[in-house]
């Protein structure tokens, strides 16, 4: 968890497969989810780089390519800079470890109904998503859009496997099923998720709540 250098804040995950997710803010307006960057990346003595990362970036500017440098601290720190070879825009994040990623995933933590954001490249709306005890996801945001899928428990860290596969109509991802990542949040009782189809070029971010 930690701040970007244009006053941004983040929510990360680094995998142990070296696959990572973050989501970042409006700046200056941690209530407001602006887009997510997702990639994978090498880690070794201390140094994390990456060069196939991809930000969806919600607030107009699309996808764009990224690369990362950061170092890192087992359990204390990561920090570093991500890259925009397009532009040669450069931003700084400073973040510290959350130790609830050592809490053992749970399916009866998280089920429930969830209402909150849900965003794609066709923009950003209300929405609310259901997780049963037995991992099967429902959903359904502004404007008609419906999708369902699955959540399982990762065997490493508290992270939870999502799978959502959206049923046409005025959904932007059509009839497609993406694949990512959620992560609870238990004192705020927050759903924070993201996924992506196959190609990379759309996908489906999730924040909610439930009571």
């Amino acid at each position: 968890m930690g701040t970007t250098g244009d006053g941004r804040e983040i929510a990360g995950l680094v995998l142990d497969s070296g696959e990572y997710w973050v989501l970042y803010s409006l700046v200056g307006n941690n209530a407001v989810i602006a887009g997510a960057v997702q990639g994978n990346g090498t880690s070794q003595n201390g140094s994390f780089t990456s060069s196939n990362g991809k930000d969806f970036n919600l607030e107009g500017d699309g996808i764009s390519n990224t690369t990362t440098n950061a170092n890192y601290v087992m359990k204390q720190s990561f920090n570093g800079t991500i890259s925009y070879p397009a532009t040669g825009v450069q931003n700084s994040f400073t973040t510290s470890y959350d130790a609830a990623y050592e809490l053992v995933p749970d399916l009866n933590t998280i089920s429930g109904t969830y209402t909150g954001s849900a965003a794609t490249n066709g923009g950003t709306v209300f929405a609310t998503v259901t997780v049963t005890g037995t991992g099967v996801l429902t959903g359904s945001s502004a404007g008609g859009c419906t999708y369902n899928g699955t959540v399982t428990p990762r065997a490493n860290g508290n992270v939870y496997n999502v799978t959502v596969t959206f049923n046409g109509g005025a959904c932007s991802n059509g009839t497609n099923t993406v694949t990512g990542v959620a992560y609870y949040t238990a004192a705020s009782k927050q759903l924070n998720s993201a996924a992506l189809d196959s190609s990379r070029s759309n996908g489906f971010i999730f924040v909610g709540t439930k009571p």
